[in-house]
């Protein structure tokens, strides 16, 4: 870095020397050129694991996605939950919900669907072909290469099952694929089941944006992850060997 030397008033005197950072790492014709190659709106795609498929979400998928996240008994293939709260389970540290109304999820759902930046998958059981959650690519920043994975919930159903490492592996492998720098994770700070998820899946701890959104007319601090292209490679393998032994 440089140092140079600034007058403290119009009339000069005394220095103070000012640190002038040198420019960024100049990046490869190669890597800008997947800017351009990058839409706004993530291009629908199915993406499919062992344990789930993630498909875009339809109009289809809405009413089974209500009936296992609303807190009612549910069935799918061989396990089965009572009621519970929904509140607790699956809403708390969302921006929406808990929903107790199918118009108003499927609002939900049509937002998450519509926003121009994004793309809402639904999470769907392998084995019962049975809807079980969403996920969502959003805040997606093409010209920066970067991408966030976040609005993910599962219903109690599935949750401590593979479900969310795979499909979490799915959309890792497919971003960094297309030519991504950079997938973000964000949670509410008071979230530790999420902040202990994106541990476990390979993020990195960057900070906490403390008083960053009002949810629910509460504060939300929002904890920072992330996994950058070159960290990907060892991600994968750890991802890999934790779902499929291999």
């Amino acid at each position: 870095m440089r140092q140079r030397g600034v007058p403290l008033s119009p009339e000069g005197g005394t220095e103070e020397q000012v640190i002038i950072p040198e420019p960024g790492l100049l990046l490869s014709e190669q890597m800008l050129s997947r800017r351009g190659a990058l839409p706004l709106k993530p291009a629908q795609v199915t993406l499919t694991g062992r344990y789930v498929q993630l498909a875009p979400l339809q109009e289809r998928h809405i009413e089974p996605l209500f009936a296992v996240s609303n807190g009612s008994p549910a069935t799918v293939g061989d396990r089965g939950i009572d009621p519970f709260d929904a509140e607790r389970l699956i809403w708390r540290y969302m921006t929406a919900g808990p929903f107790t109304v199918l118009d108003d999820f499927r609002s939900y759902c049509r937002q998450c669907k519509d926003v121009p930046n994004g793309m809402s998958f639904c999470v769907i059981d392998l084995p019962s072909q049975h809807p079980v959650g969403m996920t969502n690519l959003m805040n997606n920043s093409p010209d920066d290469l970067k991408i966030e994975l976040g609005g993910i919930w599962y219903s109690p159903l599935v949750q401590r099952s593979a479900a969310n490492t795979e499909a979490t592996y799915l959309m890792l492998k497919h971003v960094f694929d297309l030519g991504y720098r950079r997938a973000e994770w964000k949670s509410d700070a008071l979230n530790e089941r999420s902040r202990r998820a994106a541990r476990r899946m390979g993020f990195t701890f960057e900070g906490i944006q403390q008083q960053h959104m009002i949810v629910k007319d509460r504060n939300r601090d929002t904890v920072w992850y992330r996994i950058l292209n070159d960290e990907w490679p060892s991600v994968e393998a750890r991802l890999r060997k934790f779902l499929y032994r291999n």
